[in-house]
């Protein structure tokens, strides 16, 4: 059995097509968001059964710009008792691969373009700007 775990909110976009492959797939939540000073996570939101119930979970994130969020996820994962993990996305930041891969090196990523480089805001360049305000018409 497969848990997906998309990053809200963000990652709420790519459930639908992710079931559509895994139609038996288990999916919980987890709600990260980006302190925009320090760029760093913060855990708002965390919907997971008390035992885990399945042998792998897909991290779902449209953006690995930082690692950041990513990251934290995975690291809720682990502690939850989760062995096996991906992370699934649409693009990535070179400083997010190498973020992500440095505190998971066990985690594979699976993204389907890797852009330029991240700007000084921590957002990928260059990118599709927020994915959540893009996918739900906010910002």
């Amino acid at each position: 059995m497969i848990g997906l775990v998309p990053i809200l909110r963000a990652g709420l976009g790519l459930v639908e097509g992710v079931m559509e492959l895994l139609p038996n797939a288990q999916v919980w939540h987890i709600g990260l968001y980006r302190d925009e000073h320090t760029l760093r996570p913060v855990e708002y939101y965390n919907k997971l059964p008390v035992e885990p119930t399945v042998q792998m979970c897909f991290v779902l994130d449209p953006m690995l710009a930082t690692g950041g969020s990513a990251s934290a996820t995975v690291d809720i994962l682990k502690k939850w008792g989760v062995e096996r993990i991906k992370f699934l996305g649409l693009i990535a930041a070179p400083e997010g691969i190498s973020h992500f891969s440095s505190q998971h090196p066990d985690v594979p990523i699976h993204v389907a373009a890797v852009d330029e480089r991240l700007n000084e805001r921590g957002f990928i360049v260059p990118g599709l700007g927020d994915a959540g305000d893009r996918q739900f018409g906010t910002g």
